[in-house]
């Protein structure tokens, strides 16, 4: 059956309401918060009654849209590492995320807003795939340090929903299949998919992987200790070159792929190196996960490689990426899934019985 799903997503400046029927859209808007009101406020957890206003105004021209309504789902919070799927909001889930117990980010208020919502209406609430999806292969996690283990921290929302949409296409089964999923965005991250499960990823927020219009990507480590002794660069100024000032913006000034994509079609050497290398390293990274996907009673190929996102757009980059990675696998483009309506997706699909609905229980007791 169609099912009406309302869907809460929460970012640094903006709350996104969206209500689907099925996957058409009868209600999109972005609610815009000031920098300044919200600068003035203590804490994440702080700006939740001024979002629960804007929420609650916008839906005020469209009760009737409630009608019919089957579940409100929240964007997923920083919560600790758990499987991906949909998930109930519960009391461990929002003491949690009151908490900052893992980190404090807007997209901690999106179960909050869609608990609310839901018992005012006595529906259920879901979160699906957060962004701490975690499936790793043991032989994932460790490093050459000790102290330092591999975590899983990506794109899951995007990427799932893509891999699911690419997969149905095919007409295969992602709950079978093995897929190099990419997503292109201001940060980029590639996951492994065997069978449901992403089981490797490059974590871009810890600098892994290719680097982006934004993002440095992986580092000779060497190189930046240097960087650090020669006192061009401190701890700080370092941490916002990986995270914010990398990648095109560093190497061409800006971190507008439009931008760079018309500068290179114009003849602008700098900026067809800049995208070719992008299109390398992205490639050489997807590669770099194939040992993921290839087990000892499945060692063949993977079924697709997938790229989404709005760098998943550009013909240029996209033809450069199909070109590197075509002898992998064919190469399927996933574009216009968003993320309200992969949301809505995973709550429908529990709702129906056809994706196990799960329960939160914070950190397992090591």
């Amino acid at each position: 059956m169609t099912r009406r799903i309302l869907t809460i997503n929460p970012g640094s400046t903006t709350t996104k309401v969206v209500l689907l029927d099925g996957d058409t859209a009868l209600l999109d808007r972005e609610l815009e918060h000031p920098r300044a009101e919200l600068r003035g406020l203590p804490s994440v957890w702080a700006q939740l009654p001024l979002r629960r206003r804007a929420v609650r105004t916008a839906l005020d021209d469209a009760r009737h849209l409630l009608d019919g309504l089957h579940a409100v789902v929240g964007r997923g919070g920083l919560l600790a590492p758990l499987p991906g799927g949909t998930y109930a909001i519960g009391p461990a889930m929002l003491d949690d995320l009151r908490a900052a117990r893992y980190g404090e980010h807007a997209c901690n208020l999106g179960a909050p807003l869609a608990r609310e919502l839901a018992d005012e209406l006595g529906l259920p609430a879901f979160v699906v795939d957060t962004v701490v999806t975690d499936e790793l292969l043991p032989e994932a996690r460790p490093t050459g340090l000790p102290q330092i283990r591999r975590r899983s921290t990506f794109h899951a929302l995007s990427q799932r929903g893509a891999a699911r949409e690419a997969a149905a296409r095919r007409g295969l089964d992602y709950e079978q299949a093995k897929l190099l999923v990419a997503h292109l965005g201001g940060g980029i991250s590639i996951g492994a998919h065997l069978r449901g499960r992403v089981v490797d990823v490059t974590n871009a927020l810890d600098g892994e992987g290719p680097f982006s219009p934004e993002r440095t990507g992986t580092l000779p480590v060497l190189e930046v200790l240097r960087l650090l002794e020669s006192g061009s660069h401190d701890i700080p100024t370092l941490r916002q070159a990986v995270l914010r000032r990398g990648g095109l913006f560093a190497l061409l000034g800006t971190n507008d792929f439009r931008e760079v994509q018309a500068r290179a079609e114009a003849g602008d050497d700098d900026a067809r190196g800049a995208v070719t290398a992008l299109a390398y390293n992205v490639a050489k990274h997807a590669a770099g996960l194939l040992p993921a996907l290839t087990t000892t009673d499945d060692p063949t190929p993977p079924d697709l490689v997938v790229l989404t996102g709005g760098l998943a757009r550009s013909p240029l980059l996209t033809a450069e990426l199909t070109r590197r990675l075509a002898p992998v696998a064919p190469v399927e483009i996933v574009l216009g899934l968003t993320e309200a309506l992969v949301m809505a997706r995973g709550a429908a699909a529990a709702l129906d019985g056809l994706r196990e609905g799960r329960h939160y229980q914070g950190e397992s007791p090591a």
